[in-house]
């Protein structure tokens, strides 16, 4: 459990750093580029989620074997065999996806994208350059699945606030004092993550022990692996069509300015994830561990230990961002307008996030149990449902219906899929995980949180210190609430409080 604690601790303090650098610059970026080129970062963001579909499910699979390397079951040489297959085949549809968007990139600027004031020619350039781009961040995140499945990570959070900062202050600086122009932000990228891909692969090579023969090309390491993967296959198309088709059918619909607030309000919900990406990037490890080692005994306590941790990390969180949505952007921002058209969007995203990340420590556990078809029944069966929802609705009320839909999609997983997914996997403790793990410390904080909303007077402009104080009440009521219902959290305190009378 030490392990876990550094890694969640150390996951933490590198998401907040990475949070901070990513979202202190937007106005900056914003400010420099206008809103319209600003927008063209939202469909980076969109085409690098997409080319996950690409990934075969080779990502999580290697980074699940790195974590049974850990518990003795694969060799030196096995281990390397493996990951120099998967480079070879990440490399190869690398380089095709780079052609691709490099030879495509005129069609997407002039039948796809709808810019009104950017010149056509400007963003077939950055579109051609933003395809180097995600391949070698793509690649880097292969190495980056090795590292979380080895526990390498303190020092890959480490490596990760380091390229942030350079990341998001290299970008102003270039910006600032260069060119203010989106052919030059798209070019500094490509740069910084070319060195970052090298700096994870050199970290991942030293890492694995000595094999006794050289690492190479084998169908015979992929051949082992490949059950797992097809089904992480498939669970990510699945996923990516349900995440993904709001921005898909925006991007098409809305003049780019106005998917560039869509993109952004999504960009703001999404921070959760570096609440949820921490803890889960430890727990999956830990619960693999444990299944290959057949530690059974333990698994059932530390099941609730990590829901319940989740649960305290995301919940307050989440509400306090879907409640005071309006202050927040109001004192991010510095813009009334862009606030009021925003606010509602972040409000139900940030609900609907919570909802999806409260089922990551499930999920967790089918994948350590190499159970990957249930998720693609569910996630099949939801695809039928939402996306053609989400284009209906889209067309007729606008944006909010995508982020309305969003929410209903992951109460349907709450409140359906988990009480299959404990049917076959540890079915004594479902009323546990719904009562002490998500209910009750989610109502206490929904109730607490609310009722300083309901007290709080208006965000304004002119009052900045209004609005901090607002949060800082928010923020203190709803981790308090929390706190005193989740056991998990009681217990520490509790057994805090005893030592320091003793």
């Amino acid at each position: 459990m030490t392990q876990v604690k550094r890694n969640i601790i150390a996951n933490y303090f590198g998401g907040a750093w990475s949070a901070l650098m990513g979202f202190a610059f937007v106005p900056l970026y914003i400010h420099y580029l206008g809103m319209e080129a600003y927008g063209l970062i939202g469909i980076f963001a969109l085409l690098q989620s997409w080319l996950a579909l690409l990934d075969l499910g080779l990502t999580p699979t290697l980074g699940r074997e790195m974590a049974r390397l850990l518990a003795g079951a694969h060799t030196p040489q096995s281990i390397r065999d493996l990951l120099r297959s998967i480079e070879w085949i990440y490399v190869g549809i690398a380089a095709l996806v780079a052609l691709t968007l490099l030879v495509s990139a005129h069609w997407l600027a002039t039948e796809w994208i709808q810019a009104e004031h950017l010149p056509r020619s400007t963003v077939a350039d950055a579109l051609a350059i933003t395809g180097y781009v995600i391949a070698v961040r793509w690649i880097a995140g292969l190495y980056r699945s090795a590292l979380i499945g080895l526990q390498r990570q303190v020092w890959l959070n480490s490596c990760t606030a380091i390229f942030s900062t350079a990341r998001g202050a290299g970008a102003v600086g270039i910006l600032a004092c260069i060119s203010p122009t989106i052919m030059a932000f798209f070019i500094y990228q490509g740069i910084l993550v070319t060195l970052e891909a090298l700096v994870l692969a050199g970290s991942v090579t030293r890492s694995l022990p000595k094999a006794p023969y050289p690492s190479r090309f084998r169908w015979q390491a992929l051949r082992g692996i490949w059950r797992f993967a097809a089904g992480m296959t498939s669970i990510t198309l699945l996923s990516i069509l349900l995440v993904q088709v709001d921005k898909l059918v925006l991007s098409k619909i809305l003049p780019l300015k106005e998917f560039g607030y869509y993109a952004l309000a999504s960009t703001v919900a999404g921070a959760l994830g570096l609440v949820i990406g921490p803890v889960n990037n430890a727990v999956y490890p830990r619960l693999t561990e444990m299944v290959a080692g057949n530690q059974l005994n333990l698994l059932n306590a530390e099941y609730h230990k990590f829901s319940q941790m989740l649960t305290l990390m995301l919940v307050p969180v989440a509400l306090v961002l879907s409640f005071f949505s309006q202050y927040i952007l109001l004192l991010w921002t510095r813009d009334p307008v862009l606030t009021k058209y925003i606010s509602p969007l972040v409000s139900a995203l940030s609900i609907g996030t919570m909802l999806n990340g409260l089922m990551h420590t499930p999920y967790s556990l089918q994948l350590a149990y190499g159970w990957t078809r249930f998720m693609v029944v569910v996630n099949a069966i939801s695809v039928l449902i939402v996306v053609p929802a989400i284009y209906f609705s889209v067309r007729e009320y606008g944006a909010i219906a995508a982020a309305c839909i969003w929410v209903l999609l992951n109460a349907g997983y709450i409140f359906i899929a988990v009480p299959f997914m404990h049917r076959r996997l540890l079915p004594k403790e479902m009323w546990n995980w719904y009562r002490q793990d998500v209910i009750v410390p989610t109502l206490a904080t929904l109730a607490a949180t609310g009722l300083v909303f309901l007290l709080a007077p208006s965000p304004s402009l002119a009052r900045p210190w209004v609005s901090v104080t607002v949060l800082a009440f928010a923020v203190i009521a709803s981790i308090a609430s929390a706190t005193a219902a989740t056991p998990l959290s009681r217990r520490i305190v509790g057994g805090f409080l005893r030592e320091l009378i003793a």
